[in-house]
């Protein structure tokens, strides 16, 4: 096994990206390390095919890793050269990352990499504050320099038809058996270090429940609820959809969050209505632009919370021979 210096950087950067959010937190990347260049791919067996049919929020959160393997390398004073989607006959080939001493202004602001270990998501009501216009604008702004587009909600019946949106989301997924069945799946203990946390003593229970009864009018008036009390809903959206558009959906959405994480907010997703393809429509006549990507929510936490658990590092890396 490779111990050199670089060796233990590159897996110093991965233990960084490793921290981005997935989809149900199936962690669905695995890295490569050669001599001086870190290989994403994506590692389609943890892919979720009733909830994630085309594998896009798999690759967005993919497209979240790189993007902090990329802050992280900023935060050292390296600077990383990203090719994306090196080989298209290896579609599990994300990217390519190549680092070296760069100057400091690398196109990624340093500073987010302390708050790669600090993003939450935080899932419960948020704090009854206003964001400030100046941190909306920065979000928007972090967004745009990905090549992507952050659009806020502002009016109250924009607010309660994505609420809506969203409860439909939720009735049609909790209908249909497969999709309950998956999300079961990945129910997990804690020491699985991945999946939906739930306790080993009652996670038998929580499965059994979540396989067998349809629970989608109850959990879609709790997150429309959630929806409707949030300071801030935003739809994160591309001009295109493809997956170099979502990788590149990824690492916007990792740097938004970053970014907000920067100013004491944390976010959550109420993408329901971005699973659901007629939804989908819906939600993309409502804002009027684009292809909704990622519908989040964001706001001051409440309470703290503990972050979600996390594989062994060695577990997603290969080294290259």
């Amino acid at each position: 096994m490779n111990t050199g210096p670089w060796h233990e950087q590159a897996v110093t950067l991965i233990h960084q990206a490793v921290l981005a959010p997935s989809s149900h937190n199936t962690q669905p990347w695995r890295f490569r390390i050669s001599t001086s260049t870190i290989d994403l791919y994506a590692d389609r067996t943890r892919a979720l095919p009733v909830n994630d049919p085309a594998d896009r929020e798999l690759t967005i959160s993919c497209g979240c890793a790189l993007f902090n393997l990329c802050v992280g390398a900023a935060g050292i004073g390296l600077l990383a050269q990203v090719q994306l989607l090196p080989a298209p006959h290896e579609p599990d080939w994300l990217a390519r990352v190549a680092f070296t001493g760069g100057p400091e202004d690398a196109g990624v602001d340093a500073s987010l990499a302390r708050f790669i270990p600090m993003r939450r998501t935080y899932r419960k009501r948020f704090a009854p504050r206003e964001v400030d216009a100046a941190v909306l604008a920065e979000m928007i702004d972090a967004a745009r320099s990905e090549s992507t587009w952050l659009l806020p909600l502002v009016t109250p019946e924009a607010r309660q038809q994505a609420a809506s949106l969203v409860a439909e989301g939720d009735a049609a997924q909790w209908t249909d058996v497969s999709w309950r069945h998956e999300l079961a799946a990945w129910m997990h203990p804690p020491r699985r270090g991945d999946g939906l946390t739930v306790s080993a003593l009652m996670g038998p229970v929580v499965r059994a429940v979540v396989r067998a009864f349809d629970l989608g009018g109850s959990v879609g008036a709790k997150d429309s609820d959630l929806a409707e009390a949030s300071p801030l809903l935003l739809v994160l959206g591309t001009e295109h959809d493809d997956p170099a558009t979502w990788l590149a959906a990824g690492q916007a959405l990792q740097r938004v969050l970053l970014t907000a994480c920067k100013h004491g907010l944390q976010a959550s997703y109420l993408n329901q209505p971005v699973q659901v393809a007629p939804l989908r429509s819906k939600l993309r006549n409502l804002i009027g632009v684009g292809f909704p990507q990622i519908f989040l929510r964001i706001g001051y936490p409440a309470s703290e919370i503990a972050p979600a658990p996390r594989r062994e590092v060695a577990a997603v890396i290969d080294t290259a021979v």
